[in-house]
């Protein structure tokens, strides 16, 4: 993997707003959501949500959950390197946990949002802080003009990248 996939894989980190997670209900049933992020290092991605919202009360029995970073305003057929794919697990935050968090809300600067103060995310106050801690990324493999150069393949297919 090439320095300028590690690159631009931590641009789509720090250059979007918003993450979409993939969660699963008690059901089986999935559930997708947008929801605004923060984070300093790419691996702990922070958000507040309520614990009564479908993804809340999903990462409460499902912790495992998936994330797509991307840019939906770029054009057919040039998702590489424009989406990032997380594997993570989720977790509402308690505490000291979630005053670091609240730390990193709204970071960093100028992404909008505003900083919240404990007890806006406090019982029973309707908000609560998450953060999902990535164990995984991966993006499509650049394919050009045919095959991947890297792998040989000429369908799209992810890469591992290692931030």
């Amino acid at each position: 993997m090439s320095e300028d996939t590690r690159s631009a894989a931590r641009a789509i980190i720090d250059r979007n707003l918003y993450m979409v997670l993939a969660t699963v209900g008690q059901d089986g049933a999935p559930w997708a959501s947008p929801v605004f992020y923060s984070t300093e290092d790419g691996r702990d991605l922070y958000w507040v949500s309520s614990p009564e919202v479908t993804h809340s009360r999903n990462i409460a029995h499902e912790p495992r959950i998936g994330i797509v970073l991307h840019d939906s305003r770029a054009p057919v057929g040039t998702a590489s390197p424009l989406a990032l794919y997380l594997k993570a697990t989720a977790e509402e935050l308690h505490g000291e946990a979630a005053l670091e968090g609240l730390r990193v809300i709204p970071r960093p600067a100028g992404r909008g949002g505003r900083s919240l103060e404990p007890e806006e995310v406090r019982p029973p106050a309707p908000w609560r802080v998450y953060r999902a801690r990535v164990g995984e990324y991966s993006m499509i493999c650049p394919r050009g003009e045919g095959r991947c150069a890297e792998h040989g393949l000429d369908y799209e297919h992810r890469t591992t990248v290692l931030l």
